[in-house]
């Protein structure tokens, strides 16, 4: 026959109202240990991993962020000494997000907002270095906004003006930068940081800002020539782009005869970065049939009446002028320019003439190319030639004495060999090594997402341990022997147990729970009991 729910509740409301009043509390109190219990484990299981949302925050900034983490119902807790706040690790990146739309944290960094609250009566002096301190401010906050910069600081001087000239000072600045881990900046980076603040605060020259990184390097070397040695970084990079020009050109042209993975090549090449600029002026003598005429002027005049007789008397001055010469040959007209005066006769007559000449005039002006190159040095390696057997196994075999050369002359003509500048080529075919090195993948129990499940497991894990000891362990024994009744004693029990079934004034279920606990707790007591039964034929 089936109990009903009512009726067990009632059996045990019964049985606990059988029992004393010490074992009633006792009984009460197990069970609100057990509840308490369960309910903390609950609880703890349940309780967020916090992480850390931000930390080294300025007293300014932690306040308005926690007024902002209340607002938002986030639950938060500080670390310890205040140096950090502390959120559940399922909301630190949604929490920043939320936050930067806030502009928070601000890193206790004034702009020109500091000149809202100038006040009236304020000196020149305050004002003076309000304006200071939001400049600086306003160049912190474009300095951080670099991917690569974690933080920075600026510090101007600049000098009280003076009508003087002689006295006048140039402003400077300092600026310290704070990188991200594993974050450099390259030297056009740095350039921009100082062309920044050059130009943000008027007369300050390049040579006047000093940027260094938190490991106290000097980024901001002058360049002037005399601190550095050897190449600047910019023409080192123009000479590995050069290179890796060539091993590309190189590559490019073998891979599609040995395959992408089967050459190698190394280019070692010498530039030239000297600057040279020639100015040459050159003179040539003029030929007579190349001679160009600038300007001529001639002048003829004859003898008349009145004329005196001139020239030299006689036959010899008489005749008619002979054929002209080159200017060259002749001393006078090349020096003066002109042709010496020949009588026009025996009367009197005479002519000049004055003939210019062109100079033959050459100015070369010739500046040679910055990063020309001086010499190149190759060296390639080519993997052996794979071969496929009859059996379909795979070989590889040393390339012919012609397939060499034609791949040496393919080198050749891609990267330009010249002979005469002293360029050098070196092709060896050799056989690559078939190991290829392999990463080591991350161990299971290295993990992060591994660690941090088996922890969350490892807790879940000890919460039901503590929980199953507690209850099996301590406090179920204590239970049953609360819930137990007292005992009668044991003449009574006897009695009790002896008397016929029609005298006993406790129920049937009464008698059997007695009997029950008699046999657990005295077995020997009704082993006799029952012997004595059956001794008498009962």
């Amino acid at each position: 026959m089936a109990v009903s729910p009512q009726q067990t509740i009632s059996a045990r409301l019964k049985e606990f109202t059988q029992l004393s009043g010490g074992q009633q509390i006792g009984l009460i109190l197990v069970l609100a240990t057990v509840v308490a219990l369960v309910s903390g484990a609950w609880m703890w299981s349940q309780t967020p991993d916090y992480r850390v949302l931000y930390s080294n925050l300025s007293d300014r900034d932690g306040g308005t962020i926690i007024n902002s983490l209340q607002q938002m119902n986030v639950p938060y807790k500080m670390a310890e000494g205040g140096g950090a706040i502390l959120v559940p690790s399922t909301q630190v990146y949604d929490v920043r997000l939320r936050l930067a739309s806030q502009g928070l944290p601000k890193g206790s960094v004034v702009g020109f907002e500091l000149m809202e609250t100038q006040k009236l009566g304020t000196s020149q002096f305050l004002e003076q270095v309000n304006y200071q301190r939001a400049l600086e401010g306003e160049l912190t906050r474009s300095i951080q906004s670099l991917s690569a910069v974690q933080g920075a600081r600026v510090h101007l001087a600049i000098p009280r003006p003076s009508v003087f000239t002689r006295e006048q000072q140039k402003p400077s600045a300092s600026v310290l930068i704070s990188l991200h881990p594993g974050r450099l900046l390259d030297r056009a980076q740095v350039s921009g940081i100082v062309h920044l603040v050059s130009s943000s605060v008027p007369d300050l020259p390049i040579k006047n800002i000093t940027v260094l990184d938190q490991n106290g390097n000097l980024l901001s070397a002058a360049d002037d020539g005399k601190t550095n040695v050897g190449l600047d970084p910019g023409q080192l990079d123009y000479l590995r782009q050069v290179e890796q020009s060539f091993i590309k050109r190189i590559e490019n042209i073998l891979s599609p005869i040995t395959g992408t993975e089967n050459v190698r090549a190394q280019v070692a090449a010498e530039l030239d970065f000297s600057q040279t600029e020639q100015t040459a002026e050159i003179f040539r003598p003029n030929t007579p049939t190349e001679a160009s005429i600038r300007s001529q002027q001639s002048n003829e005049s004859s003898g008349g009446a009145g004329q005196p007789a001139s020239g030299v008397p006689g036959a010899l001055s008489n005749q008619p002028p002979g054929a002209a010469s080159a200017p060259l040959t002749a001393p006078a007209a090349t020096a003066a320019g002109a042709t010496p005066a020949q009588p026009a006769g025996g009367g009197g007559g005479r002519k000049e003439s004055t003939v210019n000449y062109e100079l033959d005039k050459t100015i070369k002006h010739v500046k040679s190319p910055v990063g020309g190159v001086k010499r190149l040095s190759v060296a390639v390696v080519v993997n052996y030639k794979k071969v496929v057997g009859k059996d379909g196994k795979v070989n590889f075999k040393p390339m012919s004495a012609a397939e060499m050369a034609q791949i040496s002359n393919l080198v050749k003509e891609s990267m330009g060999y010249r002979q005469d500048r002293g360029d050098t080529l070196n092709v060896v075919n050799a056989s690559f090594s078939a190991v290829a090195e392999e990463i080591p993948a991350t161990p299971i129990w290295k993990d992060p997402a591994t660690i941090s499940l088996a922890r969350e497991i490892a807790k879940n894990l000890l919460i039901a341990g503590i929980v199953f000891f507690l209850v099996f362990k301590v406090l179920r024994p204590l239970f049953k022997e609360l819930a137990t009744p007292p005992l009668l004693p044991e003449a009574e029990q006897l009695e009790h147990l002896a008397m016929p079934v029609d005298a006993m004034k406790a129920d049937y279920e009464d008698r059997l729970r007695v009997a029950k606990v008699m046999a657990r707790e005295e077995p020997k007591v009704v082993a006799s009991v029952v012997k004595d039964w059956i001794g008498s034929n009962e």
